[in-house]
């Protein structure tokens, strides 16, 4: 009898325990950030019906919003009327995702909505996490980080993501396989330790509006070291195969403030592909 008492109070504490985490998640509340990225267009942003910004022109970065977990619809309405874009998300507790507005590949398209979500992975010490999404009216392009090609093909609307060493970088984009005349860049960004940055690439070069926005979050340290692993996705890695990336080529007037720039600059790459992201913050 004793025995079984005991089972039943374990049960009991189990349950209740099990309950009380199920409460506190769903309890907390996710973040949205909203990104115009569309070169001269000024648009009105609601949030669930709830005007949040009257006049957005490009790179505005609006939020972080807090929202309960669920779904919930983000508008945009240009000062005509004319472009009317709708997209519903999911927040999810205790996570963030960015709402990007931009122009698709081709120079007549109208605009389309992608909604990257935040990784929020811990991260190890003297490092950064960034993500570089293609949201600019060019054919796939190659990404180079501090001159050497980091990633290939990435299409419109995709995206491609990493962890550096923190510290000052280089950004460049690239016809897919060319080695001169950039569409974009170089450029320059400084990471800073245990953040993750979104990096959006935008305009046309047709009309010299080609440009970088960024929006930057804290994330928690692991602790770890530098790690060599590589999961390749659909967008293309510079270099194939499950071996450790080379140094990157980091500029001697640039240190990325970490003793053995050499030995720190392994990456580990994450690439994820997100033609038309679906809408799963």
């Amino acid at each position: 009898m004793n025995a079984l008492r005991t089972f039943i109070a374990m049960l009991a504490v189990a349950i209740v325990g099990t309950t009380l985490v199920q409460a506190d998640a769903a309890g907390r509340s996710g973040q949205l950030v909203v990104v115009q990225a569309v070169p001269g267009l000024s648009v009105a942003v609601a949030i669930d019906g709830r005007t949040v910004r009257q006049r957005a022109g490009v790179a505005a970065v609006l939020g972080p919003f807090e929202l309960s977990p669920g779904s919930h619809v983000v508008r945009f309405v240009d000062q005509s009327g004319d472009v009317t874009m709708s997209s519903r998300v999911q927040v999810r507790a205790g996570a963030s995702s960015d709402v990007v507005l931009h122009r698709p590949a081709s120079l007549d398209g109208d605009p389309v909505v992608n909604v990257y979500r935040t990784p929020s992975d811990p991260i190890g010490p003297g490092k950064a996490r960034v993500i570089v999404a293609h949201t600019a009216t060019v054919p796939p392009a190659d990404v180079r980080v501090d001159g050497q090609t980091i990633f290939t093909n990435i299409a419109n609307g995709e995206f491609a993501e990493a962890e550096v060493p923190a510290g000052p970088h280089e950004v460049a984009l690239y016809p897919t396989g060319a080695t001169s005349d950039p569409i974009l860049g170089p450029l320059e960004f400084s990471l800073v330790p245990r953040t993750v940055t979104m990096v959006y690439a935008v305009g046309n070069p047709s009309t010299d509006s080609m440009d970088l926005i960024t929006s930057s979050r804290q994330i928690s340290s692991d602790g770890t070291v530098a790690p060599k692993r590589i999961d390749t996705g659909s967008v293309g890695l510079a270099r194939a195969g499950m071996t450790p990336f080379a140094p990157l080529a980091l500029a001697p007037s640039r240190p990325v403030g970490c003793p053995g720039a050499a030995m720190d600059a392994w990456l580990e790459l994450v690439v994820r592909s997100r033609n038309n992201a679906d809408a799963g913050g």
